[in-house]
């Protein structure tokens, strides 16, 4: 049994073991969940030790493997397996980072004023080393998730019940796959998702939320979520791959004439407007002007799409100053004046496309910049694939094929919970049947575009 107790500016709940090496802790090992109400009370190196293991930051970003896991290895015992790391544990996600989601705070962007009330969970050991953890908030409303349940929010607050508050676990505004329960290699990681799974339902419990959403998940998370009782959701995406490529004709040349020909005249007219060029800016070479740029471009997308942008000019300064290396401006000038732009970060094997806007309207600058440019920039830098963010089926034609996204959701009220399970269960199918239709229609001529 968990017990929860208030320690200041954070909570703890407690359990020991003694069920065997599968538990969550060896026999008499007592493991503890912390609930942070600010990244600012972990260290970064604590944080980025679970979040992305196995690899280091340093000045604006730069990204550099370390070779020992050794003290992922040896972490006293607890939770501990054979080292035997999968490619999710390995790949460098740089949304997990403590750099990104503390920005997010810092700016001003996800805190208690803006609905996103920080409560993540630590999981650590009788020495207070974290083990685990998971990016967790505390919400008022279901803005800035793109997982949408405000149907389901309203049809609970027509039958007398309050949806909100409501734990969210997710990295806020941003709709990119990737692990959500934190365990570093040398942790068991069933042991460790489970652990942190159950504290969330506790913390839910605790709180009076209604319920637990964990977005964009990994297919292994979701798959364990669900035995674990949580409600499995799908959605869609569409991914570029990166199938060996040595340029953008290597590309084309997989593809069926007739998209073939089309991709090259969505190309040239895109720049066929006088004195169009295209930049990528990167790394020390990115400057407070450039993000001035294009964070114009971005107001004027997001006040078309939400109302309200959800990021704000700070939260784009401190991104340049931490995080300039995996960050990726691909924008278009005219006259010397910028005038459309595409924010891209660099994961060590992703490229994930997140932002677009522009000053002036030319055919097919969109596409340009957010599609094309990104798959020339992966292939360059040897990166497998391009996530090109939310919804589109536009992108097909463009070489980026139907993915699945997961998501797991844990509901506290009876009749909310079955109502749910009867649409996700409906809707999963739909998915699927979507994905498979999509696929039949992928623009390649020469294998299995599934």
């Amino acid at each position: 049994m968990i017990v929860v107790s208030n320690c200041g500016l954070y909570e703890r709940m407690s359990f020991t073991s003694s069920q065997g090496s599968d538990s969550p802790a060896d026999a008499g090992q007592a493991i503890t969940l912390r609930i942070l109400s600010s990244l600012k009370n972990v260290s970064r190196e604590a944080w980025d030790q679970v979040a992305n293991p196995g690899w280091k930051l340093s000045g604006r970003g730069l990204l550099t493997p370390e070779d020992d896991c050794k003290s992922l290895k040896d972490l006293s015992g607890a939770l501990a397996k054979e080292f035997e790391p999968t490619s999710e544990e390995t790949s460098f996600n740089p949304f997990l980072s403590y750099d990104f989601l503390e920005a997010l705070e810092s700016s001003g962007c996800a805190t208690n004023a803006t609905g996103w009330m920080p409560r993540h969970m630590l999981l650590q050991d009788e020495n207070e080393t974290v083990l685990g953890a998971v990016p967790a908030y505390l919400k008022s409303h279901s803005q800035g998730e793109y997982v949408f349940d405000h149907g389901w929010a309203d049809a609970f607050y027509r039958a007398g019940g309050d949806y909100y508050p409501k734990l969210q676990i997710s990295v806020p505004f941003t709709p990119a796959t990737g692990r959500r329960f934190l365990t570093g290699p040398g942790v068991n990681r069933e042991a460790g998702l489970q652990a942190l799974a159950a504290g969330l339902v506790q913390v839910c419990q605790k709180t009076g939320a209604s319920s637990v959403h964990a977005t964009f998940l990994s297919k292994g998370e979701w798959d364990t979520l669900g035995d674990l009782g949580y409600l499995r959701r799908t959605d869609q995406q569409f991914h570029w791959e990166n199938h060996g490529y040595e340029n953008f004709d290597g590309f084309l040349a997989d593809l069926a004439s007739r998209k073939r020909k089309a991709i090259k005249k969505e190309r040239k007219e895109a720049l066929s407007a006088d004195g169009i060029e295209v930049e990528w800016v990167t790394g020390s070479d990115l400057t407070e002007a450039h993000w001035d740029a294009f964070y114009e471009f971005y107001l004027d997308t997001g006040s078309r799409k939400w109302g309200r942008p959800y990021l704000n000019r700070d939260f784009f300064s401190l991104i340049n100053e931490r995080l300039a290396e995996r960050t990726l401006l691909v924008l278009a000038k005219r006259h010397d004046r910028y005038i459309a732009g595409a924010l891209n970060f660099i994961g060590s094997e992703t490229l994930f496309g997140r932002h677009w806007g522009c000053t002036e309207h030319h055919p097919f600058l969109h596409f340009e910049l957010c599609y094309y440019q990104a798959i020339d920039f992966a292939i360059a830098k040897g990166l497998k694939r391009v996530e090109a963010g939310a919804q589109g089926a536009h992108k097909l034609a463009r070489g980026y094929l139907p993915a699945t996204t997961y998501s797991a959701h844990w509901i506290a009220h009876e009749g909310l919970h079955d109502a749910v399970a009867d649409f996700l269960e409906h809707e999963r199918r739909a998915v699927e049947r979507e994905n498979e239709a999509l696929a039949g229609h992928a623009p390649f001529k020469n294998r299995d575009a599934t």
